[in-house]
């Protein structure tokens, strides 16, 4: 079951029908243990409308209220490899080698929802950074208990010039106006995502592929209860909150993001998200 979020209203999606969902508030709406079940009640007595797909055509937005973003960090190898290679130079390398293989994983605060965009809006480059990437990311939505009911797709945009400077520069690269996007919808799952999921990341630029790769989450080396575990620690989230779980996609390093490329973060069972790069 799909759940979107667009200027007109919620949405849910089931078999390939449409449904407005009545509740008033987006928060109150998701944070719920029993999210899946609730909607599946919810449509028992609803009638599908084509409304609705005009609404999510034309008025999408994140899938996010008044819920913070965090972040998980060299969670996949490939991540890990290249966290170390853009540090070398500051001796921070061996800092990433460490976390890999550390009890305690890589978190870090990504954004307030002000600095989220969602499908179809623009995400940012720092001016200050001479080397920029997309991270496409599976994104949990966790309810306030703790619970993981949802996942979205997610785009953690990175200053890398800037976090291989020097690791402590980490919130500068990872945190600044524009630099995340989630949508399409919270993807709202009966079971526990299929760890055959895939997610693929397409750069295009001057109407060409510029970049293209994929990966199966089940390359992750951490699984997602323990990041949640780690995260609500001492942490409480009053409505819920978002977590990227890392990227296993990263293009080589004579590549960085140009104003007016377009990309797309597709996942399984999600959908696609596409942004323009400002």
């Amino acid at each position: 079951m799909k759940l979107y979020k667009t200027r007109s209203g919620f949405v849910a999606e089931a078999q390939d029908q449409f449904y407005a969902v009545t509740n008033e508030d987006w928060d109150s709406l998701i944070n719920r243990d029993d999210l899946y079940s609730f909607l599946q009640q919810s449509l028992t007595s609803a009638t599908s409308s084509e409304e609705c797909q005009t609404w999510i055509q034309t008025g999408l937005l994140a899938p996010i209220g008044r819920q913070e973003v965090w972040a998980s960090g060299v969670t996949y190898l490939r991540s890990r490899d290249a966290r170390m290679e853009e540090s070398k130079k500051s001796g921070g390398d061996n800092f990433y080698d460490r976390v890999y293989d550390a009890e305690r994983p890589e978190l870090f605060f990504k954004a307030t929802p002000e600095r989220v965009v969602g499908p179809g809006a623009n995400v940012r480059i720092r001016a200050d950074s001479t080397w920029n990437v997309p991270e496409p990311e599976l994104t949990l939505f966790i309810t306030s208990s703790g619970k993981i009911v949802g996942y979205t797709c997610g785009n953690d945009m990175s200053s890398r010039s800037i976090e291989g400077e020097n690791p402590l520069y980490l919130p500068q690269a990872k945190s600044y106006d524009g630099s995340a996007a989630l949508g399409p919808c919270l993807y709202v799952p009966e079971t526990p995502i299929s760890t055959d999921t895939q997610i693929k990341l397409e750069i295009i630029r001057d109407q060409q592929a510029a970049f293209t790769n994929s990966i199966a989450i089940s390359q992750m080396k951490r699984q997602h209860t323990e990041l949640v575990e780690f995260l609500f620690r001492e942490c409480s989230f009053a409505n819920g909150c978002y977590l990227m779980t890392g990227t296993g996609i990263v293009p080589s390093d004579d590549f960085t993001l140009r104003s007016g490329d377009e990309i797309s973060i597709s996942i399984d069972g999600i959908g696609t998200l596409t942004n323009v790069v400002e």
